[in-house]
């Protein structure tokens, strides 16, 4: 008898983190930006990294980044994930570095210094930000 397919493990938004991911439906990458300093970050800091202010406001992302580091995971870890995967760290223009996926190409042509821009995973329930080849 063959097991039922696992599902990956998806967040699931809470009242901080709210707004990203509705902007992710809408196909907006959004960040919390300081009312005081200006800095980004991604949801959901109490206070600026920057400045320490607790005052921000929601701001769409250019979704434009740089593939900062990577590595390609070969062991599986949960069973809804299919081997081999990537693990990527983008530098967004903005400033704050988001963990996530590279999509459409392979994980040998992955290369630190590659200019992504933002693609959307919808699931049921949540969208997730992944990232492209720009």
């Amino acid at each position: 008898m063959t097991q039922p397919a696992v599902s990956k493990p998806l967040p699931e938004p809470d009242e901080p983190s709210l707004p990203f991911f509705q902007g992710a439906t809408d196909g907006r990458l959004m960040l919390m930006k300081c009312a005081d300093c200006g800095a980004f970050r991604l949801p959901s800091r109490h206070h600026c990294d920057e400045c320490l202010s607790p005052t921000f406001t929601w701001e769409q992302a250019s979704g434009r980044g740089t593939v900062r580091t990577f590595g390609v995971m070969h062991q599986r870890y949960h069973p809804g994930f299919a081997l081999p995967y990537n693990v990527t760290v983008v530098e967004l223009e903005e400033g704050p570095r988001i963990t996530t996926n590279l999509v459409g190409i392979d994980n040998a042509d992955i290369r630190v210094g590659m200019p992504v821009t933002v693609e959307w995973e919808r699931h049921e329930d949540v969208t997730l930000p992944k990232f492209r080849p720009a």
